[in-house]
């Protein structure tokens, strides 16, 4: 069977070591949060200016000053820290977050990420994509292998304005998983989803990569 959208995130905490800060997209990437390895220290970071976010409240406890980058009512640590978008950014950009996990629209073979916009629809805007893409040292993309119409996601190249280019480094998708040792090498499919064959992937995927 495919990975659910929480089975994605947990395969996702699997790449978090120790003492890493670490930044979540909006949607199944804040799932993330939920299946941290014990024995793993990690901080998580948010773009709008809080360091150390806590789980989601419980309901009835939320608190509406304290959201994350998506809108989405959070918690406080011990050890939480706020400051402004400008030092946030500056965190990002100086390259001081080690891990950012972002969901996308379409990832190159190259490494290309569309993740921002679709053309014809309304957008609040980037948000801070680009610059986690240009500034963290590790990403990686969650998504659904095809679009809701079925079509590919990974593909040879991105029809899509791209938030960065030559950039991801795994592609965490519900029937496997792609990852590349340098952004000058191809993908490679490492993992499937449990039932899931290689000729499926390949039969939904229209990028080339290696086995």
């Amino acid at each position: 069977m495919p990975w659910t959208r929480d089975d994605m995130a947990a395969r996702a905490a699997k790449e978090l070591k120790d003492g890493y800060y670490v930044n979540l997209g909006i949607g199944i990437p804040t799932l993330v949060a939920n299946h941290v390895p014990e024995g793993i220290e990690v901080t998580l970071q948010s773009e709008n200016g809080m360091l150390g976010i806590g789980p989601f409240p419980m309901e009835g406890d939320e608190d509406a000053d304290l959201i994350n980058a998506g809108k989405q009512t959070i918690s406080e640590l011990a050890s939480s820290s706020y400051f402004s978008s400008s030092d946030s950014f500056a965190m990002i950009r100086g390259g001081h977050i080690d891990l950012t996990v972002l969901g996308a629209m379409e990832i190159a073979e190259n490494g290309d990420i569309a993740n921002w916009m679709i053309p014809g629809k309304m957008i609040k805007g980037m948000g801070g994509a680009m610059d986690l893409v240009a500034g963290v040292k590790k990403i990686i993309v969650v998504m659904e292998h095809t679009s809701k119409n079925g079509d590919p996601k990974f593909i040879p190249a991105c029809t899509l304005p791209l938030t960065g280019k030559n950039v991801v480094d795994m592609i965490i998708t519900d029937l496997c998983v792609f990852q590349r040792p340098d952004h000058d090498s191809p993908f490679k499919l490492i993992e499937l989803a449990p039932g899931v064959t290689a000729e499926d992937v390949a039969a939904k995927t229209t990028a080339h990569y290696t086995t």
